[in-house]
């Protein structure tokens, strides 16, 4: 069976950190108080000249280099993201460009902290049809840019970065056994940012009402990502006639350490199967997934024929999880 197989992984964070310390100076929160309902300690914060598509030709170039590829030999580019450099065109042909991967069709998707996931399910579907042989995944964000900096419920939260795979069709049994995307649009309000698009165009009185900034229903959206969490790890599970404990690694989304503790607790598995930098960049919403995956790659906690379930869950709503063989 032809499969799609991550040949290469990458990441990139921006060099500036933004400590829990350093964000008591500027909201009333505490290092302590943050730790204990995120799991974050510091995350990373973009320069003033750094966008979304440079975090991710840094990512992506790392990959490539680990894949041992031409940028030429990469027939197709998806860059997850919420956080394009412009509206349009797409992030993904600004980084075709940029890397010299003249032969690739370039685009991005929108699915918020899931955009990893379903990017890798439809760059997957493309190489299982045979349409394509290598594929650029890319989950990237600037969030920093779209967070209201006195408003600690989301602050706290969010840090900025990018990761990147190589696919390239494989036939055997390693590679992407299965991916599980779904969406709930009735929970839309849980996540968002009001202002920018065809809604809201950016006015002086969007900008006044801080339209531009995300907002979130924080313990609404805790409830539901558990759940959801769960029960698309076991959809994958069951898919591939594999139990929990057939799990060598999750990578979850790192967006809060308590949804982590309590998915892992559900499925009765060890904290230490979890891949977790959490405590270092925070949310990076698409790029978290990939940028754990890159930690433990280069690592070598991950091993060939490693069974691992990449999970995730955001705005939209969005969930999904995708079930590797390494």
């Amino acid at each position: 069976m032809q499969r799609s197989r991550i040949i290469g992984t990458g990441a990139y964070a921006p060099s500036k950190v933004l400590t829990n310390f350093d964000l008591e100076k500027m909201v009333s929160t505490s290092d302590e108080w943050i730790i204990e309902r995120t799991g974050i300690k510091e995350r990373r914060i973009a320069s003033e000249d750094e966008a979304t598509s440079d975090l991710s030709i840094k990512a992506a170039k790392n990959a490539i280099e680990m894949a041992g590829i031409k940028p030429e030999a990469i027939d197709i580019i998806i860059v997850g993201t919420v956080t394009p450099d412009m509206l349009f065109p797409s992030t993904a042909s600004i980084i075709q460009n940029k890397i010299g991967a003249k032969n690739a069709v370039a685009f991005d998707i929108s699915a918020a902290c899931s955009g990893f996931i379903y990017a890798l399910s439809i760059a997957d579907q493309f190489i299982k049809s045979g349409t394509y042989k290598t594929a650029l995944v890319i989950g990237a964000e600037v969030l920093s840019r779209m967070i209201d900096w006195t408003d600690r419920n989301t602050c706290i939260l969010f840090g900025d970065g990018a990761g990147a795979v190589i696919l390239q069709a494989e036939n055997g049994e390693r590679g992407i056994l299965s991916t599980h995307l779904h969406t709930d649009g009735s929970m839309w309000d849980f996540l968002y940012t009001p202002g920018g698009g065809s809604r809201h165009p950016v006015s002086h009185q969007v900008i006044d009402d801080k339209l531009i900034y995300m907002r979130m229903k924080g313990n609404e959206t805790f409830k539901v990502a558990v759940k959801s969490l769960e029960s698309v790890i076991i959809e994958a599970l069951e898919y591939n006639n594999l139990k929990p404990s057939d799990i060598s690694w999750v990578i979850p989304h790192q967006a809060n350490l308590r949804i982590i503790q309590s998915i892992v607790k559900r499925l009765e598995l060890p904290m230490d199967k979890v891949v977790l930098n959490i405590e270092r960049y925070g949310n990076t919403s698409a790029a978290s997934v990939p940028m754990a995956l890159d930690e433990a790659v280069r690592d070598g906690r991950v091993k060939k024929n490693d069974i691992i379930i990449f999970e995730a869950f955001g705005a939209g709503l969005t969930w999904a999880s995708a079930l590797v063989r390494w």
